[in-house]
């Protein structure tokens, strides 16, 4: 009876070892995973931010070119909030936890650029 007993202990203690091994490995191979996410979302709207930019200097704020670009700039950012509650403000180099941006966050730069 002593051995059945103790197989039986043995048994539940490699069961709890097994699942405390898989558990670590589950969590620190999700940390990883959700850095990269981040990294890429912030890829994207760093992305569309120079669209952005790029189309504003070559066709005006006001051109459809630059319409084009600040509604994708808008996509990425509610990708990105969407999926981490969080967007990645460019200009700022911040990211931000809150809903806050403007679409029309960059047409200061346009009144500036005519200030010159």
């Amino acid at each position: 009876m002593k051995t059945l007993l103790s197989r039986g202990v043995r048994l539940i203690g490699k069961a709890v070892l097994a699942a405390a091994a898989m558990g670590g490995f589950l969590l620190l191979g999700a940390a990883p995973r959700a850095v990269a996410d981040d990294d890429a979302c912030r890829h994207r709207l760093v992305k569309a931010d120079h669209r952005l930019h790029e189309a504003a200097e070559h066709h005006g704020w006001n051109s459809p070119e630059a319409e084009h670009a600040r509604h994708e700039l808008h996509e990425a950012r509610e990708l990105c909030w969407s999926k981490f509650h969080k967007w990645w403000d460019e200009d700022g180099h911040r990211w931000h936890a809150e809903r806050d941006w403007d679409d029309h966050d960059h047409d200061h730069d346009r009144d500036h650029d005519h200030d010159h």
